[in-house]
């Protein structure tokens, strides 16, 4: 799987071919799976697997994920070719192999190894597989309009997302499987400005640059008020028991105090920050086309990732309030509100706990937020119960190959995300 290189960002230079090899290949390794489940192509890069149980007449499990991966860096050093899908030292290494193929995988061998003892589920499973969720994600959107269209409501929906971490905050000891009961909005803006051109030599006061950048620099990190969601309170709250003595006690007065919480996450900065307040990051700027002529116009970019409780609109009003300028336009390129937030207390929270018991014994199951966008958000318009966590358990130092360098998996924990998904599956009723 690895080997195949379904870049989605550069299938205008290398083509459709390893998207369709990729589509061959599950029909090589897993000959039960294509010749029980009824297979859609929905668009060219979604694949559509239903496995019909024993109610078909029940909501079914929909279990997500996505075969596309994100370029490489030519001048990265990988250990190993990041395209060659090499095993050495318990890992498979390659680009994919947390993001998304290992957890796909698993997918795949549970389906494969229950066909095989003649299982079948208590109802429906489908298996929906996008190829496009790194640049766009409108395959796994294509098969949720097609299974809404058809009036069919998952009971559970699982992607990608958390996963099973050690210790993921101070003081608190012991794996934790982390998993998102909700994303984060995300929404793309430009800021611009026009200014007088000319030569450098005598600038105006205010230059079109500099204005850019004084917008820029408004918004800070303090530009929105920070607010704790209910899942970072449970999540709080069960951290408290996994913690001793007097961090026990501030972790159980922060779950019950919302307010106290939101403003000790945010002064935390970095992940614990973005748990509670929407984040600001610029990430491009442009203007000029000389060092001594000064530009007529200048722009600069500007990601936001949206906390629950605001909106698109509400946060861009929050950024032109923040601003204060009305020379500086501000354009929405794209925006998707944040998700609404899925029960942890619920039959599917359960099952997903059991079907965590049964592959990582020991590890707490516990909701968080999920920061990036998920192929899965596209399911939350009908769909009241949807998930994301990837049964694989990664310390931070294999966090950070996720679109990185010398991503890799190891074999073992493959077996555990294998077996989660057997337990899932098996645990249906």
């Amino acid at each position: 799987m690895i080997a195949l290189p379904t870049v989605s960002a550069e299938i205008d230079v290398r083509g459709h071919r390893p998207f369709e090899a990729f589509a061959e290949l599950i029909g090589e390794l897993y000959p039960l799976v294509v010749e029980h489940l009824s297979c859609e192509r929905i668009t060219d890069l979604g694949l559509l697997y239903r496995w019909r149980g024993r109610d078909s007449g029940a909501d079914p499990l929909v279990l997500m994920a996505h075969f596309d991966v994100v370029p490489v860096d030519e001048t990265d050093a990988w250990t190993h070719p990041p395209f060659a899908g090499v095993i050495a030292d318990g890992f498979v290494y390659g680009r994919g192999a947390l993001d998304d193929k290992g957890p796909l995988l698993a997918v795949l061998e549970a389906a494969e190894n229950l066909l095989a003892a003649g299982f079948a589920p208590a109802r429906d499973v489908y298996l929906s597989f996008g190829g496009n969720e790194e640049t766009s994600g409108s395959a796994a959107e294509a098969i949720s309009d097609t299974l809404r269209d058809r009036g069919v409501t998952p009971w559970l929906v699982l992607d990608e997302g958390g996963a099973v971490v050690p210790s993921p905050f101070p003081y608190v000891r012991g794996d934790m499987a982390m998993v998102g009961v909700a994303e984060k909005g995300a929404v793309t803006i430009e800021l611009s400005a026009r200014g007088e051109g000319g030569h450098a030599s005598a600038p105006p006061s205010m230059t079109a640059v500099r204005r850019v950048a004084r917008a820029v620099d408004r918004l800070g990190p303090g530009t929105f008020r920070p607010r704790t969601p209910r899942a970072i309170s449970r999540m709080l709250e069960l951290f408290a028991p996994r913690t001793r003595g007097l961090a026990r006690l501030g972790y159980r007065l922060l779950a019950a105090v919302p307010p106290l919480s939101a403003r000790a996450l945010a002064a935390m900065g970095g992940e614990g920050a973005a748990f509670v307040r929407t984040t600001v990051a610029a990430t491009m700027q442009s203007g000029g086309t000389a060092a001594n002529v000064l530009p007529s116009q200048a722009s600069a970019t500007i990601n936001l990732r949206i906390a629950l409780g605001e909106t698109v609109e509400s946060t861009v009003r929050r950024v032109r309030r923040r601003i204060a300028d009305p020379e500086v336009a501000v354009t929405v390129v794209q925006g998707d509100d944040p998700s609404p937030e899925s029960s942890a207390e619920n039959a599917q929270f359960a099952l997903i706990t059991a079907a965590v018991d049964a592959s990582h014994p020991g590890a707490a199951t516990v909701p968080y937020l999920m920061m990036q966008a998920s192929d899965a958000r596209h399911f939350h318009r009908f769909s009241p119960a949807v998930y994301r966590f990837a049964p694989l358990a990664m310390n931070a130092e294999l966090r950070a190959t996720i679109h990185g360098v010398d991503e890799r998996v190891e074999i073992a924990e493959l077996e555990r995300g294998e077996r989660f998904h057997r337990a899932l599956i098996e645990g249906l009723k």
